[in-house]
C-alpha cells in the first residue's frame, strides 16, 4: 500500500458541498422553482431550453433502465428510481465509500399546457435525457369593442 501525503485542503470543495446541500435540504427555496426530492439520494440533473423543447438530463451511473419510473400528473414530472449497493463486498472491507445506492424520487415542475403523451426520454451511459416538447404558441388576436 502506498502512502499518501496529507493534504488538509484537500476536501474543502467536498464539505462547502455538503453544507450548502445541508442548508438547501432545511431550508427550501420559497420562489416555488425548486424541484422536491426525496429518497436516500438526489440524482444531479441539468435542465436547459432547446428552443422548441425543454430537456432534463440526469445522471443515473449504477442505474438499470428497468428500475428507472418517469410519472407526469398535473405539470409535475416525477423521477424514481433504485441503485442496488454491490452486495458480495461486505461493508468491513470497505476502505472509503462514496458512492450512494437504494432509492431516489426528484420531481419538477413543468410550464403549463405540456402535453404527457409527447414526453419522450432515453437512456445512455448512465444519463436519462429527458426530451418535453413545448406547446405551440397559439396566436393572440385583435377584439374590438363596440361603444353602446
Amino acid at each position: 500500500m502506498a502512502i499518501v501525503r496529507w493534504n488538509p485542503f484537500k476536501n474543502i470543495a467536498t464539505l462547502q458541498d455538503r453544507i450548502n446541500r445541508l442548508f438547501e435540504d432545511a431550508f427550501p427555496s420559497k420562489s416555488g422553482d425548486e424541484d422536491f426530492s426525496i429518497g436516500d439520494w438526489k440524482p444531479l440533473a441539468d435542465i436547459y431550453d432547446k428552443g422548441d423543447s425543454i430537456m432534463i438530463h440526469a445522471e443515473l451511473p449504477g442505474v438499470k433502465k428497468e428500475d428507472i419510473s418517469i410519472e407526469v400528473r398535473e405539470n409535475i414530472l416525477t423521477l424514481k428510481g433504485n441503485r442496488t449497493s454491490d452486495k458480495e463486498i461486505k461493508e468491513e472491507n470497505y476502505y472509503r465509500r462514496e458512492r450512494n445506492s437504494g432509492s431516489f424520487q426528484r420531481s419538477f415542475t413543468l410550464p403549463p399546457m405540456i402535453d404527457p403523451d409527447q414526453i419522450k426520454a432515453k437512456f445512455r451511459d448512465g444519463v436519462l435525457e429527458i426530451e418535453i416538447p413545448k406547446p405551440e404558441e397559439s396566436e393572440s388576436r385583435q377584439i374590438t369593442v363596440k361603444v353602446e
